[in-house]
């Protein structure tokens, strides 16, 4: 009689795990994975002002940015960080007075290769010309697509004597995805620094 009623209940417990691994397999066929969420981002209203330090150049900036000197070792007068702290961003940008026509060459050239450092992992880097004839201010902008550490770079230059030279990078890991709302935004702000920069 005890081994009758062993039996019995392993055999209902079998019947019962079958049931349960039935219905879960045999629900929803057409299950796919959710996609990757992402938090909402709020965006401040966009309002800029003029930074006019003591460097040869003024620009407008976002009001939700801060415009602070360079501190890393090595820096030189008039290297200026612009920081976005809601989006843990830092547009670097390094002032370089020109004082001949093969530095100008140089900085040029340093210009093409810190944004092919990122080849590695770019899909592509595209490149378009800056010129603002009016206020002497050519340059090239660097589109840098893919998971890379910086996705926005330019330089502007009168050819004679200023250079400034731009990038941005983000304090997070570099994933398109993820960040492209915000350097969409940031990338706004980029233009009008550089529609609006004047050399002194």
């Amino acid at each position: 009689m005890e081994l009758k009623n062993h039996t019995s209940v392993r055999f209902t417990a079998w019947v019962i795990v079958l049931a349960m691994l039935l219905s879960a397999c045999g629900g929803n066929r057409d299950y796919s994975p959710k996609p990757r969420g992402f938090f909402r981002i709020e965006f401040p209203a966009k309002a800029y002002q003029q930074y006019n330090g003591g460097c040869p150049f003024t620009f407008d900036y976002p009001k939700y940015a801060v415009v602070e000197l360079d501190s890393m070792r090595g820096s030189k007068p008039c290297w200026l960080n612009v920081q976005f702290p809601q989006f843990k961003g830092t547009l670097h940008l390094s002032y370089e007075e020109i004082t001949s026509k093969k530095m100008f060459n140089e900085l040029v050239e340093d210009a093409y290769l810190f944004a092919s450092k990122h080849t590695a992992k770019a899909s592509s880097i595209d490149e378009a010309y800056i010129a603002h004839p009016e206020r002497k201010v050519y340059g090239l902008y660097y589109t840098i697509d893919g998971n890379t550490a910086s996705n926005a770079q330019f330089f502007l230059t009168d050819s004679t004597h200023h250079y400034l030279r731009g990038a941005l990078y983000f304090r997070t890991e570099p994933r398109l995805d993820s960040i492209q709302p915000v350097l969409t935004f940031i990338k706004k702000d980029m233009d009008v620094l550089i529609k609006t920069l004047k050399w002194k």
